[in-house]
This record gives C-alpha cells, structure tokens and sequence, in this order.
C-alpha cells in the first residue's frame, strides 16, 4: 500500500481530470502524478531513501502536494513544518526528525539554520529567487516520470505532523500509511467527496485537517482540489463563483467572520456542502449559520494523533451542537480520571481507538506510552454522550476555569456570549485570582458599528449565568489572537492580561 497510490489510479484512468486550481493554473491528474514520480526519482538520486525524512516548510502553493506525493512514492517520511514558524521553530523540528532535506522557499529560506541542523543535506527551492540554491525546476527535469512507486507495509510511517506543543515542545505524531489512508476512505463515506466536486482548500497544508480530510479525500475522490494561499475573504468567495466550489472546509472562526460580514446567499450559491472542525463550533453560530444559508455546517471531531477524525455528525441525523457519533471502525468512550468509562450523560475524557489513531510520538516512548495508555487514545478534551451514542464536547482540560471548587467551563460561556447581538467573536479564559483560585475573564470582538461596554456584558451574563460563571473582566478588543489554523490562542490572552 502506498497513500500515492489514490493519484496514480486517477492518472491511469482520467489523466485529463483536473487535480489542482491555483491562481489561474490548472494542473491535471497525469501532470501531477508524472511530476511527483521525477521528484521521487531525484530524490533517490540525490541520496534520500525509504524512512529518511524529507521535510515540507511550504506555503498553500501547489509543490506542496507535489513533494508530499514525491515523498509518500519513495517510501520516506514527509515532516510538515509550520510555514509561519520562525528559525528556532524549524530548527527544532528539522533536527527532531532529522530531515535530509527541506523542500520551501525563498522567502522562507532565511529561517532555515542549515549549519545547525547537521543531518540537513539538500535545501530545495519551490518559490521564487535564491541564488546558489538546489531549485526544483532542475530536480524535475532531471527525474524520471518512469519511476516505481514503493509498497509500504500497513504499519510503515508516513508522515510527521507535530502538535501545537502549547504544554511545551512539539511531539512528532508519527501517521502510517493504513492510518492515513483508511481515514481518508471514512472521510470520503462520512462528508460525500465525489469526483465531480470542488474542494476549496485555504487552510494550512502543513495541518492534518487540510493534509488529510480534503487533500488525501479529494484526491480519494478524484475530485479537484481549488487551492489557496491562505483566506482572504474577499479572494476566495470570488473564487469559490468563479470556479463553481461545491465543498468547504473551515474552522468555526471563519464562519463566524463570514456571519459577521453579512456574506450575501448567492456568493455561496455552487456550495452544497458545509464542514467544521479544528476547534469547537458555537451551537450558535451553528444555529445562525443554517438559518442564514440554507444549509447545516456538518462537524467533525478527532486529533492529529488519530489523523485526524474520529467522530462525524451526520447525514443520517444531525444534531446541533454535537460533534456526532463514531465513524467507521473507530470507538469513542467517555472515561473519568482512572480511565474507567461513565454513565451516558455524564461528562468526562474523550478516548478513542481504532485504524486512524497514530503509531507514536516520534521518539518519545514515555509520551506515548501515556497518550495510548491501556489501548485508548486520551484527547485531554472534555466531553459527554448521550443515549444515542452522540459525543459533546464540552471544553479543553487545560481550558477549565477553577472559581472557587467550581468548574467552569468556557465554551459554555461563549456559548451565552454569542446570543448578546453586537458581539463576533468572543473567547473565554481563566486568570489567578488571590481569593477564588480563579476568575473568569472574556475578550470580546464586537460587530462593526456596534456599540456594547464591558458592564453590559457583566449585567447581561449575571441575568443568564451562575455568579461563578459570569466573567468578572470583560475586554472590548479589535481582533482575537488565533494561530494558523484559526483557533483562539487563549494562552495568548492570559499572557497579555
């Protein structure tokens, strides 16, 4: 098995079909499938071999896609490196790996510190001008599209996607190829990919949830995957017309921007397929959305450590606010802190097991012993189920706020939050307090125009809330930290109160 695989049936049978859309470009299946085999070959020749490292610090531009299939063909194990990192960042990640060679930029190239990452061999410029540097034009006149694909055992690693490291520092989480691919096969069957669709793409490639859940799925699918840098709204709805998109893929914060902008129908209109993860989706800004749009935003839940997705909600039976039930040869539990399961209804860790959940943590055993332990993946979310099998998320651990014994959570807050009109975007933590342990704090991002002080956020919160839930701060600010994937970074805001 090879997750290349998917490409190479499309290029056999359909070379023609359109693979890739990128800024007026148009790559099909045969051309895509043809380059990554001569990548792979000057790969090999160039002295990278099945399990060395072959590292991708890259923007959202199409020789993303093409050294990830290039890697997957020769058997070698792609690291995708965060394109907004800086020098320390990917040094650590480039020497934790040991990659042989880094496929980036130009402008990325100055914050690759090559001489102190003594396993780096090859630097390989995909975008723009560096003089003295190894360009992939030349790699790939120079390879062979002839080249033989390698047969990956089931339990050979594919890929390095690091976690976030908000405890510390990033964990390689070490995917296989069974676990990629019978991920991608579920996402097809859960979120309906078909070679017809149009997959808009503007999250981050280096993120599994885009790596995996629409580029693996759409090229699954054979669909055709419209690419994008990043999101900017305005770039990407007329772009989503012009090219007909049929299927998007977002995490919660864009759509409550494109809420916010009062986004008119008919700029959506080709759209029949609306999805979430990545983050918790407000049950409000769910709830508006369909309203607004005609159509629900289906959920999904899951990790990087189990490729991501693991939980779906659902063609058969959408609920609001859930993240849906178990796909497809996964099980999800709701376990208490000595890992035994709880009653439906009752609130505890999400864990999971099943095909997509990860090998380990690239050398770290102790992590990883801890993370699979007694055969489960622990996700450090908290969450229920109910009689149906339905899983809530309820928040992050690390997220819970401690008032005085009593546990608040903030997702539940913003979930009230979102019901005052003028208000966004809103995100809810906890700072020290001398007396209650903690105090719950809110950040708020008001609708343009609107007019709302942080005491009427106070009075409004203490008619609807608990007095340990109603936030005793309340900031009115211009924009919410978010990382690059678009979640809230509230460790970001702890730091700044």
């Amino acid at each position: 098995m090879n997750i290349a695989s998917h490409v190479e049936r499309i290029a056999r049978t359909e070379p023609e079909r359109q693979a890739i859309v990128f800024e007026g470009r148009h790559i099909s299946y045969g051309a895509l499938d043809a380059c990554a085999c001569a990548l792979a070959h000057a790969l090999r020749a160039n002295g990278v071999q099945r399990g060395d490292r072959v590292a991708l610090y890259l923007p959202n531009i199409p020789a993303f896609m093409l050294a990830y299939l290039a890697g997957e063909k020769l058997g070698a194990i792609v690291v995708s490196v965060n394109s907004i990192f800086k020098s320390e960042e990917v040094k650590y990640l480039l020497n934790d790996s040991g990659s042989k060679v880094v496929f980036t930029t130009a402008e990325l190239l100055p914050n690759v510190p090559r001489r102190e990452c003594p396993a780096l061999q090859k630097i390989v410029i995909c975008e723009g001008q560096a003089a003295h540097e190894i360009v992939l034009g030349d790699w790939l006149a120079a390879g062979s599209p002839a080249f033989k694909t390698e047969n990956m055992a089931a339990d050979d690693p594919a890929v390095l996607l690091y976690s976030s490291g908000t405890t510390g520092f990033p964990k390689g989480v070490t995917l296989t190829h069974n676990n990629i691919i019978t991920n991608t096969r579920a996402a097809v069957h859960c979120s309906g990919h078909g070679s017809k669709d149009r997959l808009a793409i503007f999250l981050p490639l280096f993120h599994v949830f885009a790596q995996n859940y629409i580029m693996n799925a759409g090229f699954v699918a054979g669909a055709t995957l419209v690419l994008f840098r990043r999101f900017v709204p305005d770039v990407v709805l007329a772009e989503i017309e012009r090219q007909r998109v049929t299927m998007f893929f977002g995490v919660p914060t864009i759509y409550i921007a494109l809420l916010g902008a009062n986004v008119p129908k008919e700029k959506l209109a080709s759209v029949r397929y609306f999805f979430s993860a990545a983050a918790t989706m407000p049950q409000e800004i769910s709830r508006r959305w369909t309203e607004t749009y005609g159509h629900p935003v289906y959920e999904g839940y899951g990790l990087t450590e189990c490729s991501p997705c693991a939980a779906y909600n659902h063609v058969s039976k959408h609920k609001f606010g859930s993240v849906g039930t178990a796909i497809e040869d996964f099980e999800v539990k709701i376990f208490d802190e000595n890992d035994r399961e709880v009653p439906r209804g009752t609130w505890g860790e999400i864990v999971m097991r099943g095909p997509g959940v990860m090998k380990e943590y690239w050398g770290k055993p102790a992590d990883t012993a801890q993370a699979l332990r007694g055969g489960w993946l622990h996700s450090g979310d908290i969450g229920r189920m109910d009689e149906e099998g339905y899983v809530f998320i309820v928040d992050r651990v690390k997220d819970m706020i401690n008032v005085s014994g009593f546990k608040v959570w903030p997702a539940e807050v913003e979930h009230y939050l979102y019901q005052i009109p003028e208000i966004r975007e809103v995100a809810v933590y906890g700072l020290p307090d001398e007396l209650k342990g903690e105090s719950v704090c809110a950040a708020v991002v008001l609708k343009d125009g609107a007019q709302l002080r942080p005491e009427d956020v106070i009075d409004w919160c203490k008619e609807k809330l608990a007095a340990y839930k109603t936030p005793a701060r309340v900031d009115i600010v211009k924009e919410l930290p978010k990382s690059a994937t678009g979640k809230i970074l509230k460790r970001m805001l702890r730091q700044q109160a």
